[in-house]
């Protein structure tokens, strides 16, 4: 399946700024099962992007945008292929103790310990405690029941949590987003003594696959290693085995490791932030069939840009 993608950030301060220092992790990964066709990256203010690779191969975009300005527009996109995966095979009878070998020679370290979002605490382990947490016939139908058992325990609830949400405050109120779900599934799989680690991206929705998450926005789910298998991804938020729907962008311990954007500016005020995501589904790398977008995303993408060049006049005068 290959897809366009277009995501539009946008800054907006409160009063004029002198400086932004922004990194972004907004480009697909081209590795296993996807292959990235191209990818480009613009701002408003226009100011010259570069770019490296994390420890972990996600590709980081970088800038500085001097000079005053109350809009910060940053828009990428990006042309990507996904192929859905093999089906998976339960892993044999020494899965457990494979796991346990590999956790002892300390090659999984950074995805077996807490992390700065994934963490023991005392509602997480009473959930743990709840669902009966333990180690089943093997490690993935033992994942796939947590999948099962996240997504009914939690609501799906836009706005209910923000990004530097700790996982209890899902926990508390039983409801939360795409990255509460991952964060606790992460939590309760190094419990385990799996290697699991956070993914940032996006989903490509269908009606007929009810989605629970948003179609305009980023996605987060989980993956886990799998003797024998590999890494597999899990959706806790749809109940999904991650698929060729699922368009991988960077992978980390956690949030905290891939942000979709963090930064700092020079200024006496407040920041705003508003972000629109579209996914569409096309035939060829030159997009010819590409699904029309829809008047609505045409009429706010144009807002986006025009208020963003308008501001950038204005603060040129």
């Amino acid at each position: 399946m290959l897809y366009h993608i277009r995501h539009l950030t946008r800054f907006r301060y409160s009063a004029p700024v002198s400086e932004s220092v922004m990194e972004v992790r907004m480009q697909p990964r081209s590795d296993g099962h996807q292959r990235l066709h191209s990818f480009q990256m613009t701002t408003i203010p226009r100011t010259t992007i570069f770019s490296y690779r994390d420890i972990l191969g996600n590709a980081v975009h970088h800038f500085d945008v001097p000079g005053r300005h109350k809009l910060l527009t940053v828009i990428s996109e990006a042309l990507v292929e996904v192929v859905e995966p093999p089906p998976i095979t339960p892993p044999d009878g020494d899965a457990w103790r494979t796991l346990d070998a590999l956790a002892a020679s300390g090659e999984q370290w950074d995805m077996l310990q807490p992390s700065r979002f994934a963490h023991p605490s005392d509602l997480l382990l009473a959930f743990a405690e709840e669902i009966g947490l333990q180690r089943g016939s093997d490690p993935l139908t033992t994942l796939c029941w947590l999948n099962t058992r996240i997504y009914d325990a939690f609501e799906y609830a836009p706005g209910s949590t923000h990004v530097h949400s700790p996982v209890d405050d899902a926990l508390r109120a039983r409801r939360g987003v795409c990255q509460d779900f991952a964060h606790i599934m992460i939590a309760l799989t190094r419990m385990l003594g799996i290697p699991c680690r956070y993914v940032s991206g996006y989903l490509f929705h269908r009606a007929e696959d009810h989605d629970r998450s948003e179609a305009d926005a980023t996605h987060a789910w989980v993956e886990a290693l799998l003797p024998g298998i590999g890494w597999v991804g899990f959706d806790p938020t749809n109940n999904l085995i991650a698929g060729a729907r699922h368009i991988r962008v960077a992978i980390g311990r956690d949030y905290a490791d891939v942000p979709p954007s963090r930064g700092v500016y020079k200024g006496q005020a407040t920041s705003e932030l508003d972000v629109a995501v579209r996914v569409a589904l096309v035939e060829t790398p030159a997009g010819a069939v590409e699904e029309a977008p829809s008047p609505e995303w045409q009429a706010m993408e144009r807002a986006f840009i025009e208020e963003a060049q308008a501001q950038q006049a204005q603060m040129q005068q």
